[in-house]
């Protein structure tokens, strides 16, 4: 079992990212956003080249590794009506081959709200992407965001029978805030347990977020692991129980979010939160894998 995060939001700054890492005794990061000195933050995938030989330059001198790519590729900010775009992905691959990373996660495009969701080109275009990686050994894995694969667990399952290849890195709070589009309106939010339990056999990753869905505010507020609605623990006894051993990844979102940018702490105070999150965690695995 390999534990990391989504470290962006412990710092922006890579070394700060390396430090919280290694204050919890873990050896990988899940990268998203960094910062190098000199240059401005971006995704891993997206940062200048010469940024990038530094970023590759700490984390081998840090024994830290990335392992896995938390990408922009098809994600929620991109739109299937817009012209298709492989650039993320060719910049993508000799970055995770550099650093010696198997896993990449991917989307399957915003949800349209005019109803037609296009899904045949959706298709077309995750499984180009997902050939494309594969044929240079790596695996895509695609998140139950705020995206068509993520609207319900069939639009999932759809998703997989549609692009061979594809795997899953399922998120335990994504459903406690994404309405049940297989549901008419007003559509009531989704249901963790029973998401998992449909595509459970396709998972190769594992992202831990855990909220409470305010109806009143019509937001989300999030907590430590095991304390909100996302069925964290009764996700991963199962998960343990069923012999997974792969990656499990936190991602807080309690001290900011990476979609809300009015979710935002003080360096020091997002700090410990992270760290803090990942202590979590790990006692809460322990706690379960005792029982």
């Amino acid at each position: 079992m390999i534990l990391t995060g989504i470290a962006d939001e412990a710092g922006d700054l890579l070394s700060t990212q390396i430090k919280a890492t290694l204050e919890l005794g873990w050896k990988f990061i899940e990268a998203r956003n960094v910062q190098i000195e000199g240059f401005a933050k971006a995704n891993l995938h997206d940062i200048p080249d010469d940024a990038f030989e530094k970023a590759a330059e700490l984390l081998e001198e840090s024994g830290v590794g990335i392992y896995a790519f938390g990408s922009t590729i098809a994600n929620w900010g991109r739109h299937i009506d817009q012209p298709f775009d492989m650039s993320e992905v060719e910049r993508a691959i000799p970055r995770m081959k550099r650093l010696g990373t198997r896993y990449v996660r991917i989307m399957s495009y915003a949800i349209r709200k005019e109803g037609d969701q296009m899904k045949e080109e959706r298709f077309r275009r995750v499984g180009e992407i997902t050939r494309r990686f594969l044929d240079e050994g790596l695996q895509p894995v695609h998140e139950n965001c705020m995206n068509y694969g993520g609207m319900h667990y069939e639009h999932t399952l759809e998703l997989l029978d549609k692009v061979p290849g594809l795997k899953l890195v399922f998120d335990t709070a994504n459903p406690v805030f994404n309405p049940d589009y297989s549901k008419p309106e007003p559509r009531p939010r989704q249901d963790p347990w029973e998401f998992w339990t449909h595509v459970r056999d396709h998972v190769v990753h594992i992202h831990i977020k855990d909220c409470i869905w305010d109806h009143d505010k019509n937001e989300a507020t999030y907590t430590f692991p095991g304390e909100g609605q996302a069925k964290v623990r009764e996700i991963l006894t199962d998960a343990f129980n069923r012999g997974y051993d792969a990656g499990i990844s936190i991602e807080p979102h309690m001290a900011v979010v990476f979609h809300d940018a009015s979710v935002t702490a003080d360096p020091q105070a997002q700090y410990n939160n992270y760290v803090e999150y990942g202590r979590k965690m790990m006692a809460l695995i322990d706690d379960i894998k005792k029982a």
